[in-house]
């Protein structure tokens, strides 16, 4: 058997044993939802960050930087704003609701803060979005297994669905968070081993960029490859109005502040959880960059990560990256089925079908919808094209619907059922009118997206003065 596929397969065991024995120390919906509310921030801080660090960061930034160069950096660098953000903006005041009221989940308060009929709206639309940001972790991880072994992206998509479903649904958040340490420690020491190899395997960086220069052999495209905006204003800001806001209000690092013991844990884990998106997001570009300076054919861009690992690297080296790649992916796919589990038990099964539900009921229930949510998302990553349009479809539908009747409602006593209501709606049609007349396109530099995200903001402002909430509600 291929040796690399042999230490994935290693590592995989390693990860369901590991979340089977934590399982069995769960015994009620709190522990499954948000790990009983008493993590420190070591424990929040590498549960976010692995969740961060996924196909998108890895495989998907590696993609963009094989294809556009310096520029691709905005993807996880936009993203790790927006933690900084909920570090110190949204982290602390969601986290005092979610004590005062014990919220599980982003449903939990979009119900308490505007109405049930939100709450299902949302969450019917999330739950979509994130079967959609589930099967681009499959994608990833299918990449890894094709490169590595030659299986077909059906049977590695399967493979990867079998372990993070395993190990996720027998302990729930406080399975996932422990696991997280063992994979964020494998990710983090596979790409900054990594990255030098990939750098000395070109030449170093005169290297990179003459091989660069000779393989493009048209000044004005190599200069942009090395250009900050080199992948166009348009993108730029679309990702910046995307993905800023989704990672202050994703459910999923919602839900994983919930579990912070105070606002100390929720500050200092957030923070440091941006900082390091910040500072790896150098990573992948320069190992996408090192990738296309050496097999500047490949047909499939999001091949490049696991292809430099495996061609570019000794083996011992080359074993350790694509065993990150892998921690990586399930990492955040691990998160994205605690979204999924949450959205469908909580939000949508207790609320709405079965109220009287006892909290042994519910975690059963969770758990069997973790099983369900499995086996669905290996259908969608199968028909779905790549990583990038798999989370771009997610976080462009949670931010445009979510965003500002969320950040409105947390920092305004005016923000009303009817504003939330008027902002989603026109938000997401605006954005699907675009789509699918306009090819994408909005006003000026913006894409459909950006302009909804602005269009559902200066709705949601409006209502304040509007129809603002009245004292009685």
């Amino acid at each position: 058997m291929n040796i690399y596929l042999m230490t994935i397969i290693v590592y995989a065991l390693f990860l369901i044993g590991m979340g089977y024995f934590i399982g069995k120390h769960v015994k009620g919906a709190a522990d499954f939802f948000v790990g009983s509310r008493d993590f420190g921030w070591p424990l929040l801080f590498t549960t976010l960050i692995a969740a961060n660090i996924g196909a998108g960061s890895t495989v998907g930034v590696t993609g963009l930087a094989y294809r556009y160069g310096v520029s691709s950096w905005w993807w996880i660098g936009c993203s790790g704003l927006g933690s900084l953000l909920l570090a110190y903006v949204v982290g602390p005041k969601v986290w005092e609701a979610g004590k005062k009221y014990n919220l599980y989940t982003m449903g939990d308060y979009l119900d308490m803060r505007y109405a049930r009929a939100f709450r299902a709206v949302t969450s019917t639309m999330m739950a979509v979005g994130t079967l959609a940001l589930f099967s681009g972790q499959l994608i990833g991880i299918a990449w890894i297994l094709d490169v590595v072994a030659g299986i077909d992206k059906i049977y590695g998509i399967i493979i990867g669905a079998v372990v993070v479903t395993l190990y996720f649904s027998a302990g729930g958040l406080r399975s996932a968070a422990i696991v997280n340490i063992l994979e964020l420690a494998v990710i983090l020491l596979g790409f900054v081993v990594a990255t030098p190899f990939a750098l000395s395997y070109v030449g170093g960086f005169s290297g990179l960029q003459s091989t660069i220069a000779q393989n493009m052999n048209n000044v004005a495209h190599t200069s942009a490859y090395f250009a900050w905006d080199g992948i166009g204003y348009t993108t730029i800001i679309g990702y910046f109005l995307m993905l800023t806001p989704a990672f202050c209000i994703s459910p999923g690092l919602i839900g994983k502040v919930y579990s912070a013991k105070n606002t100390k844990a929720v500050k200092i884990g957030t923070l440091l959880n941006g900082i390091v998106q910040l500072l790896f997001a150098f990573l992948p570009l320069i190992i996408g960059m090192c990738a296309y300076a050496a097999f500047p054919e490949l047909k499939n861009p999001e091949l490049a990560l696991p292809t430099a690992m495996k061609e570019m690297m000794p083996f011992s080296i080359a074993a350790l990256a694509l065993a990150a790649i892998f921690a990586a992916e399930v990492s955040t796919a691990d998160t994205v089925l605690f979204m999924l589990a949450t959205s469908i038990s909580k939000d949508l099964y207790k609320t709405f079908f079965k109220p009287e539900a006892t909290d042994t009921q519910l975690l059963s229930f969770s758990r069997k919808a973790t099983v369900v949510c499995g086996i669905v998302g290996i259908v969608v990553a199968h028909f779905m094209a790549n990583i990038i349009t798999a989370l771009s479809i997610f976080y462009s539908l949670m931010t445009v619907s979510l965003a500002a009747p969320f950040l409105f409602g947390l920092f305004s006593t005016r923000a009303s059922t009817k504003g939330a209501f008027c902002s989603a709606g026109i938000g997401v049609l605006l954005t699907l009118f675009l789509q699918f007349t306009q090819g994408g396109k909005g006003p000026w530099l913006l894409n459909a997206t950006s302009t909804g995200i602005i269009v559902a903001s200066v709705m949601m402002f409006l209502s304040l003065y509007l129809f603002p909430k009245k004292s009685k509600e």
